[in-house]
């Protein structure tokens, strides 16, 4: 029998069947379905912490207090609430005088209750100076930046994020109002652009940015950094200008061996690559997962698939008696378990994608997030793949099964 004409009468055979198929087909839809959803989001939430990371700025380095002992991602002390003091001016301004580094910036960091009039709220505020702007890719939607001008006179100037400025003024003009953050008085001059979230979940609209001199002597009462930003020169090579501030901070730090390192140097691509991985780890974890309905929608195809055979047993004895082969027999049912399976993907593959489309239609709308839908091609292709390899895999014992059936005993069958 030509292969047309096995699947003409596999095609018949199901039609003859409809609520069985039905039933058959829904379980590879739960599965496939499942897994299409699952990637999708994964895919998403990969794009959008990537993209998180890299709007943060371009060719960036962070360098942070205390040495990191064991892999390289590791934490450093400073990360784990121990207080290191080993960032200070003096590091500032030579990594400024190298021409591998194009911008450095520090970071005090703190928090704090702010109030103007009536309204008041919790902030994060951080000490910083103008080229802190740029270096982070922050503009100023109202207003201005504090400049190095503002730093080195000590000016109590700040400038706000989005959110915490409507909830300290509503509709209010805040430039040249004056705020109150823990208890020392600002005139506000410049409001940021709206940025969402950042890096590592950090709402960036609900900051206050100040001149590192006030927050260091009047807020803190350090003089040291939290931190040290810095944007390496288009010119050099990003590990070039690692190597260089490595060098720089272990002539200003006295180290003479890489042991003794106080301090920890990141870049752009490492925190890539970590987020890279743990996303990846996740998306795979979660196919991983949904591809378990899989199996069970493989074992409802082969289950049904093996009543059919018991059903149709009479069928089989007559096909048999008028000449069709164990092979013929074998091709139709295999043909049926893959033709389920196959429009069991297809259904699947567009009802996971549309319910990942409404997921991200609300947590981009009800979430204030920045995600944006993805469909990755290799979704699909798995999509298709498994499911048409399930209906082959769990479709072959059945249809063995009645291939083998001998064609007296089966006409006999009641």
């Amino acid at each position: 029998m030509q292969f047309k004409d096995s699947f003409k009468t596999a095609s018949l055979g199901l039609k003859h069947a409809k609520i069985r198929s039905v039933l058959t087909i829904l379980g590879i839809i739960i599965g496939v379905g499942s897994v299409i959803l699952l990637m999708s989001i994964g895919d998403s939430a990969q794009s959008l912490i990537l993209d998180q990371v890299q709007g943060a700025g371009s060719n960036l380095i962070f360098i942070v207090p205390g040495a990191t002992r064991g892999s390289r991602f590791s934490s450093p002390a400073s990360v784990q609430g121990i207080v290191i003091k080993t960032l200070v001016k003096e590091d500032i301004e030579a990594l400024k005088k190298d021409p591998a580094i194009e911008r450095a910036a520090p970071e005090a960091r703190g928090q704090g209750r702010i109030s103007y009039a009536n309204n008041d709220a919790v902030v994060s505020f951080e000490g910083t100076t103008a080229d802190f702007f740029p270096i982070r890719n922050f503009s100023v939607e109202k207003g201005r930046a504090f400049s190095n001008a503002d730093v080195d006179s000590f000016n109590h100037v700040i400038v706000l994020g989005q959110e915490i400025t409507k909830t300290l003024f509503g509709e209010v003009n805040p430039i040249d109002k004056t705020v109150r953050l823990k208890d020392v008085s600002f005139k506000v001059i410049g409001v940021l652009e709206k940025k969402g979230l950042g890096p590592f979940g950090i709402d960036q609209d609900n900051i206050a940015l100040v001149p590192v001199s006030v927050a260091q002597k009047q807020m803190l009462g350090i003089n040291y950094y939290n931190s040290i930003v810095t944007q390496a020169s288009d010119v050099y090579n990003i590990e070039y200008a690692k190597e260089r501030i490595t060098s720089i901070l272990r002539q200003n730090h006295r180290i003479d061996s890489p042991d003794k390192d106080d301090f920890t140097i990141r870049t752009q691509e490492d925190a890539l690559s970590l987020l890279g991985n743990i996303t990846s780890i996740l998306s795979a974890f979660l196919t991983a997962i949904a591809s378990i309905s899989l199996v069970v929608g493989g074992i409802g195809v082969m289950n049904i698939m093996l009543v059919s055979v018991v059903e149709r047993t009479k069928e089989i004895g007559l096909r048999k008696a008028v000449g069709a082969t164990n092979k013929d027999i074998l091709q139709q049912f295999l043909l049926e378990a893959v033709i389920l399976a196959f429009i069991g993907g297809v259904a699947g593959i567009i009802l996971g994608s549309l319910f990942a489309f409404i997921i991200s239609l609300f947590l981009k709308g009800y979430l204030a997030t920045g995600w944006v839908f993805s469909l990755p091609l290799s979704a699909i292709m798995w999509g298709v793949g498994v499911s048409t390899a399930t209906g082959i895999a769990f479709g072959i014992y059945p249809a063995r099964q009645a291939s083998l059936k001998n064609p007296i005993e089966a006409l006999r069958y009641e």
